[in-house]
Order: structure tokens, then sequence, then C-alpha cells
């Protein structure tokens, strides 16, 4: 029997939360501070944060392994420490392969450099020669539809654009363990399918999948099992239908209307959100619409601070997991929502007749600062057809 690629063994991340950024020191101004009895006492105001805390499983050659959970469950830092970005406060891991990882947008691409470069670069730190980059090169670039930017230099280029290039030479230059986390929802609708396609091609090769998503339609689709984190600890690991029911609760999602508690409201102190529902013209909740009829979207959040770069929306999934309409676009991000102010806002969005075929869809919020960070990127949470 052959060993696991990746073994995961008692693995915690630990930060300490307060702690005042220090200048940088010799190696003699290091060894000095770490003798002295002074600095085994933590000051007051610091407190341990673990953000991942004795996480164990492993996943086999040529799996696609999902990880999911709510914000903050830990799952970007196990991606992190599995790339070697960050090491691991405690526990092992062992990796037996080489590994491509698309983390967030513009990870490992250098931004005074062009796509040409970066690409070429980013070969080189996988451990491939000129040779072999050279071989994938054009098969990269058509995948990424990018040919007019190539020599253009990547800070330049939009968050699309970033996310574009950077899944192609991930997913192309073949390297033995792929690792995906959520930044593919950046991409436009077409692309996101694409990249779907492409990972599950990949696994089919024998090579492996770490998917980090929110997309439990896709967890199912692509991945053969499932990691669930909850509070940065794993809670389920098995088949990718059983954890994904059991992190949804049943089937996961409300016929018409969703709402929350505000204690138990997911989003941050920029935002709460409170409720999803799906109404007809007359306001009603409704889960049943005619072809010849608008369907409205309203969502309804507690606004605790205003952010310019505050993007408010949601996406509509039909009921294979594809996205096929969004309230925001990726790249520019001109969004049909009005200003939000502070306190309880409820907006609405009107999807006009005729667009959706005869189905089942889910509504999906997604609220970001806008290529900063995540404040709601939901589970599909109300459904209707």
């Amino acid at each position: 029997m052959s060993n696991p690629i990746i073994e995961i063994q008692g693995v915690g991340k630990r930060y300490l939360i307060g702690a005042t950024k220090e200048r940088y020191l010799s190696l003699r101004d290091e060894m000095a501070k770490w003798l002295s009895p002074a600095t085994r006492r933590k000051r007051a105001d610091e407190k341990d944060f673990w953000a991942l805390k004795d996480v164990s499983f492993s996943v086999e050659p040529g799996e696609a392994e999902g990880i999911i959970g709510r914000n903050g469950a830990g799952k970007s830092t196990l991606l992190k420490i599995l790339s070697q970005i960050t090491p691991p406060s405690e526990g092992k891991i062992t990796m037996r392969g080489r590994v491509g990882s698309l983390l967030e947008v513009g990870t490992g691409f250098h931004p005074e450099l062009t796509g040409r470069e970066n690409i070429y670069m980013n070969g080189a730190i996988l451990g491939m020669s000129r040779r072999e980059i050279a071989r994938k090169f054009d098969e990269i670039v058509a995948f990424a539809e990018m040919e007019k930017f190539l020599d253009t230099p990547v800070k330049r280029y939009s968050s699309g654009m970033y996310v574009r290039l950077a899944f192609a030479v991930a997913a192309h230059l073949e390297p033995e363990i792929l690792v995906i986390d959520e930044v593919l929802a950046v991409g436009d609708v077409e692309f996101q399918k694409k990249c779907l396609g492409k990972m599950g091609e990949v696994a089919r090769h024998g090579r492996t999948v770490l998917f980090v998503s929110h997309n439990m339609q896709a967890i199912r689709l692509l991945c053969s099992r499932c990691v669930l984190l909850q509070k940065g600890t794993v809670v389920a690991n098995g088949d990718p239908e059983d954890v994904t029911s059991s992190y949804m609760g049943g089937d996961g999602k409300c016929e018409g209307e969703w709402r929350s508690s505000l204690e138990s409201a997911p989003g941050d102190e920029t935002l709460k959100l409170l409720s999803v529902r799906t109404v007809n013209g007359a306001g009603a909740v409704c889960t049943d619409f005619p072809s010849d009829e608008d369907v409205f979207v309203e969502m309804t959040m507690d606004v605790r601070s205003i952010h310019n770069a505050l993007r408010v929306g949601f996406e509509l999934l039909w009921q294979d997991g594809s996205v096929v309409f969004t309230s925001h676009h990726n790249d520019d991000e001109v969004s049909v929502w009005p200003a939000l102010t502070i306190g309880i806002n409820r907006l609405s969005c009107v999807i006009p007749p005729g667009l959706l075929n005869k189905g089942r869809y889910a509504v999906a919020p997604r609220i970001s600062i806008h290529c900063v960070q995540w404040i709601v990127h939901s589970p599909p949470l109300v459904e209707f057809g």
C-alpha cells in the first residue's frame, strides 16, 4: 500500500493577540533576547489565539479533498501551512510531492515583472526546468486567455486577470499537489466553470487537489473526500455528501427565507447579515416564480461601519452548482445595490422575467471589502424554483 501524499499529525497554529511589532534584530540580539527571563513573560494585554488546534488527517495520491467551514474556521491558515508560507506552532506535516498553490490574488507573483516573466518564475519556484516551463507555456497562455497582456507588468492587472494567470500557472505546471483557496470567487462566472473543470481533470490524472470552497455543490461534484473545520479543529472527515449536509444542517437551504439572530449572524465588526429571502412583486416570500414574473432577492443586514470598498451582493447558483447570475461584476466591482447607511439596511435586487430557465436555484450571499477580505462568503442559504 502506498503512503499518503499528505500526512497532517496534531498540527496547531498559535498567534499572539496584542503583541507589538518589533524592529528586525541581528542574530546576537535575538539570542540575547531569548536568554533573558523577561522575554518569557507575556504582557497583560497579550493573549494566545489558536487558529488551528490538533488537526490530523491524511490525503491519498489522486484524491480531491475538500476543506469547508465558516469564516474564521482555520481553512486558509491550514492551506498556508501546507504551502509552507507559514510554519505550524506544533505538530508535523509530511508532503510527498511538489506543491502548486493559489491562495490569495497575486500570491507568488512579482508585481514589477510581466506575465510572461512570472510564468517562468513560478515554474522555477516549483522546481521545474526552463525547458519544462516552455513546453507548457502556450497551454498556460491559452487557458488564461491573456495573450495581449503577457508583456505587461502584473501590477497593472485587475484582480480577475491575476486569478486567470495564477490559476493557469498553478494547474498546468504539473505539481503533484494542487492547493486552491476560495480565490476563484474573484474570477468571472465562465472562468470559474473552466477552473472547476480543470481541477476535475487534474484529479482524474492522478494528481492531488486540496480545495477550499463555500460552494457546497462544487465540493460534492469535484471532491472524493471532505474535511469540516470548526474553530480550528476537525469535526468531520469523510464522504462529501455527508459532511456538507452535516455542515449545512440537513439539505442546507431554506425555502424562500433564511434568518439569523444578531448573535450568530455571519459577518464581522463591519457588518452582520441578518436575513435573505426571495419575494414576488407583492413583497411576499415566494419559492415558485412563473417565467414571466420578476424575482426579487432581499438581504437585510446590520451595518456598523461604512467602507468605500464595501461590496454587497450574491451569487445565484443553478441546481448543478454553477453560478448563473451575480449581482455585481467581479473585475470592476460595479454594484447594482444602493449605498449603505449605518444601522439596519434592507437591499433588494430584481432578476427580470425570462432570464432564468425552469429549475431549482440557490442564493449565496457575497459581502467583501474589495480585494482585501471577505466579510460574508456564505454557502447557499435560500432555495427557490
